[in-house]
C-alpha cells in the first residue's frame, strides 16, 4: 500500500555513501527526499569534465526513464596547469597522498579548486548546477580516505581529517546540493501549477 507524502522526491544515481549523505543533508530542509539508485555507468574520458558528467546523467536517465540526478566533481591545481581535471577518479587509483605532496614540493602556488556538479535530467530538460571551492594542498597527508582527501585542505582541515571525525567537509548549506534543492523546489512547483 502506497503512503501519501507531500515530500518531493528525486532519484540519485550513486553508490557513494558520502555523496548520498551530503545530498540528503542539503535537500532535507527543502522537503526533498533523495532516493539512492545504484546504476553502473561507463565513465568516458575527456579533457572537458562537464562532457563526462553529461554522459553520466544521460546514461543514468536511459537506465531509469525517470527524473534523475548525478553528482560529479573535478579538481584543478593551477600550479599543475589544471591537472587532474576530469581524471581524478583514475588519479586516485594511481596516486598516493605522498605522490601529491611530492609533485607539489617545489610549487609556491599550492591552491586547489574543487568544482562540484549536480546534473538533473528528465524527459524534457537537462540542468547543470556547479559550485567551486578553493583550498590548498597540505604539506603532509592528514586524515583518512583516498589520496586527494588526505591532502586537500578546506576550512583548515583536509577532507580526510573531517572524514576521520565523521564530519562533512563543508556545511550542507554551502554544497552545490543546496543550490540544486532551491532550483528543484522551484522546478517542481512550476510543473505542479
Amino acid at each position: 500500500m502506497l503512503k501519501y507524502t507531500s515530500m518531493k522526491q528525486i532519484l540519485f544515481a550513486t553508490g557513494n555513501k558520502r555523496k548520498m549523505r551530503e545530498a540528503t543533508e542539503a535537500c532535507q530542509p527543502f522537503d526533498i527526499q533523495v532516493i539512492q539508485k545504484e546504476i553502473e555507468v561507463d565513465e568516458i574520458q575527456s579533457h572537458d569534465p562537464l562532457k563526462i558528467s553529461k554522459h553520466k546523467v544521460d546514461s543514468a536517465f536511459s537506465h531509469t526513464s525517470h527524473a534523475i540526478v548525478i553528482n560529479d566533481a573535478f579538481w584543478e591545481i593551477p600550479a599543475l596547469n589544471g591537472f587532474p581535471g576530469g581524471y581524478m577518479k583514475d588519479i586516485n587509483e594511481w596516486f598516493t597522498a605522498d605522490d601529491f605532496i611530492n609533485i607539489m614540493k617545489d610549487k609556491t602556488d599550492r591552491r586547489i579548486c574543487l568544482t562540484e556538479c549536480v546534473l538533473y535530467k528528465d524527459e524534457t530538460i537537462t540542468k547543470i548546477i556547479t559550485k567551486q571551492f578553493w583550498g590548498e594542498i597540505a604539506l603532509q597527508p592528514r586524515g583518512i580516505g583516498n589520496a586527494i582527501e588526505q591532502v586537500a585542505i578546506f576550512n583548515g582541515k583536509t577532507i580526510g581529517e573531517n572524514k576521520a571525525l565523521g564530519e562533512l567537509a563543508f556545511d550542507p548549506a554551502e554544497y552545490v546540493w543546496n543550490d540544486f534543492a532551491i532550483w528543484y523546489s522551484d522546478h517542481t512547483q512550476a510543473i505542479n501549477r
